[in-house]
């Protein structure tokens, strides 16, 4: 082998060395937290945009833990942002490589920003969110969207909640345990939580994710507590409140009905009417409780051809207008025993009924005859009744 060969070898297998370890997309991350007490901020807006021109290229949210990963970026020089509402916004330069395909910043920090406000009004209302070491409280009561539903509708809306067939899961976990006002109840029982669309959210006052309970909490909620406060008044003397809430939604017609059956539920009308009454005096404090919510829906409405053997061909429909009410009446009694201590009797009762009006055609090939049709009426009722004693402190 000649010198030139030689040379012509290690350039070649030097060039195709250096394609090898160079990448064309580079995953960037990194953890933002707060400067005055170094917990981790949750919800922070990080955005990547190019430093020639400040186009933007990704962007994203951090996640509870404060962590944040920009996926598939090209190598380059960028700038990266952190914002969050009330403080500083963060800027930093940095240089995307290609020989790695990930890249840890370092810890972004938040200064709480300082601003000269010539004149403030301090409001009343609670904030929606309220964050906490050991809890996240949600508020429902000044959501709109929420209130005219059912406390199992309004617990979709909250990050880290899933709802599936009534069953309720915390980050993908269902070894979750689900109060109402600090208590378990027959509602909230382990394996479905179905028995929460008995309870309209209106009668809601805040809703608490409680990510990691401590030892006084039961150790089948080892993935969190989700805690469910009604409404109280704290006025003094007899108070009253009376509410109205509706909507009227509508459903896409997929495919129309099968020839001379009742019209499917094109309409998604719901009302919810309340009333709380509530008579405090010294340390008693006496309140009632009650929601009505009406619902109706295309609760199923399925096509299906069949072809047999013979050449036969069946087009059959099933579909079913569900109708829902229900009612639920809380009341009881709280008494302060002192400034730390109060004393809690209290009952719930809740009534689920839903109607469902079918029908079940069978037709020929061309919707030319019909060979059979059911129609049929389904009637289902679940109440539940709960009494509580308890002693808060």
């Amino acid at each position: 082998m000649n010198r030139k060969t030689l040379v012509l070898l290690i350039l070649y297998f030097s060039l195709a060395g250096a394609s090898v370890a160079q990448v064309s997309n580079v995953n960037v991350s990194g953890i933002v937290q707060f400067k005055s007490n170094g917990f981790t901020a949750a919800f922070v807006n990080v955005v990547l945009k190019k430093l020639a021109d400040s186009s933007f290229v990704s962007g994203t949210v951090t996640g509870d833990d404060g962590r944040y990963i920009l996926k598939d970026i090209k190598p380059g020089n960028y700038f990266l942002e952190a914002s969050l509402i009330g403080y500083s916004s963060y800027k930093q330069e940095i240089y995307i490589g290609s020989l790695s395909e990930y890249i840890e910043v370092p810890i972004i920090e938040l200064v709480q920003a300082e601003q000269l406000l010539q004149e403030f009004v301090v409001s009343g209302k609670a904030d929606d969110v309220s964050e906490k070491m050991d809890k996240k409280t949600y508020t429902v009561d000044e959501n709109i969207s929420q209130t005219g539903g059912s406390v199992l509708q309004a617990m979709q809306n909250l990050p880290g909640v899933t709802v599936q067939d009534g069953k309720v899961s915390l980050r993908g976990s269902d070894k979750i345990i689900v109060l109402i006002d600090g208590k378990q109840t027959a509602l909230t029982g382990m394996g479905s939580q179905s028995g929460l669309d008995n309870i309209p959210a209106s009668a809601i006052e805040k809703i608490e994710l409680i990510n990691n309970p401590s030892s006084k909490y039961d150790a089948n909620g080892n993935a969190g507590i989700i805690n469910i406060i009604y409404k109280k008044s704290g006025q003094d003397g007899f108070n009253n409140k009376a509410g109205l809430s509706g909507g009227l939604g509508s459903l896409w017609v997929r495919k129309n009905n099968l020839p001379g059956i009742r019209p499917q539920y094109t309409l998604t009308p719901k009302i919810n009417p309340s009333l709380a009454l509530n008579y405090r005096k010294d340390k008693a404090n006496i309140f009632f409780q009650g929601d009505y919510l009406y619902t109706e829906t295309l609760n199923k409405n399925e096509f299906t051809t069949r072809v047999y053997d013979d050449g036969t061909i069946i087009n059959q429909q099933i579909k079913r207008n569900r109708n829902t009410h229900f009612a639920t009446v809380r009341t009881g009694l709280d008494y302060n025993l002192n400034e730390r201590n109060t004393l809690t009797v209290s009952g719930l009762l809740g009534t689920e009924k839903i109607l469902d009006r079918g029908d079940e055609p069978f037709f020929n090939q061309d919707l030319s005859e019909r060979y059979r049709l059911w129609q049929f009426l389904e009637d289902r009722k679940k109440n539940h009744n709960n009494g509580f004693g308890h002693l808060s402190a």
